[in-house]
């Protein structure tokens, strides 16, 4: 039953967010007669609540459950203060994410009014191959993982992703010896992303963070000092050993030009006021 009951909760997507009865038991998989038993608990424990039209949302009891996983809110929390001065030092988007399964999943996302608009929100999911945070992520998780994440299609998001997985394995070998992962134009047309990997306490990647940027705003030599920073200073919030946090610099690294358009980001001030997200133009 509590199978059932999640295949219910899973069935609402970004593009459903809400539905009646019979569609519900539709996107789910199952009978009619065993979505109306799971709706009606879910209804009265709060998981899903019921609008005047009759149609289903998530309810408001299942966001506060959420909110209280350790690998969403406590690196969320961690991660705040040096995230917004990244964001103050570019006011670009920016985003931290972790790694479930063969997909990344974002848990904090700032971005500004005139930021390039990206595909991504707080809460959803993306497969890792193709974004900065997604090779972040990929590059040092197990062999096994790199090797069924390289073992299916990758999906073609721009004329310039790349999907053959040899030419991934030499990306990803390179995410290792930079620091840096970049999608250059590899899932928008007019985006590229700057990652950095995060480390926990064990120095095992735990997160990666990323600033996203229009095509032709900056170069990625540019941003990887800001988002290095960003990166090794929540690694080191969150107990990150020193000899795990300092990726090893090759003349394949990319370098700061000699007057960057933008900072390196600061050391959290813990006081950095920033606006209010926009909202994701994205449906």
């Amino acid at each position: 039953m509590t199978s059932r009951s999640f295949d219910v909760l899973s069935a609402f997507t970004r593009r459903r967010p809400s539905m009646r009865l019979a569609h519900l038991a539709t996107a789910a998989g199952l009978p009619l007669t065993t979505t109306h038993r799971i709706v009606a608990d879910l209804l009265e424990c709060g998981a899903l609540e019921r609008a005047p039209d009759g149609t289903l949302t998530v309810g408001l009891r299942l966001w506060e459950i959420g909110a209280l996983a350790p690998r969403g809110h406590v690196l969320r929390d961690v991660a705040l203060p040096f995230l917004e001065d990244l964001y103050v030092a570019t006011r670009e988007n920016v985003q931290l994410a972790v790694r479930e399964g063969l997909e990344s999943v974002f848990l904090e996302r700032l971005t500004g009014r005139d930021a390039v608009t990206v595909m991504t929100r707080v809460g959803s999911r993306f497969p890792l191959p193709s974004t900065g945070v997604g090779r972040a992520l990929l590059a040092h998780a197990s062999a096994e993982v790199q090797a069924e994440a390289l073992s299916r299609p990758v999906r073609r998001w721009t004329d310039r992703t790349e999907t053959d997985p040899e030419r991934l394995r030499a990306v990803l070998a390179d995410v290792r010896r930079t620091g840096v992962a970049v999608s250059d134009r590899e899932v928008t047309a007019d985006a590229v992303s700057v990652a950095a990997p995060v480390r926990g306490p064990g120095g095992d990647v735990v997160a990666a963070v990323s600033v996203v940027v229009r095509h032709g705003a900056a170069s990625t030599a540019a941003l990887a000092p800001a988002v290095r920073t960003a990166a090794l200073g929540i690694s080191r919030a969150l107990g990150a050993p020193r000899e795990a946090t300092g990726a090893r610099r090759t003349s394949a690294s990319p370098s700061a030009p000699r007057n960057p358009p933008w900072p390196e980001a600061p050391a959290p001030s813990h006081g950095a006021r920033v606006p209010e997200p926009e909202p994701d133009p994205i449906s």
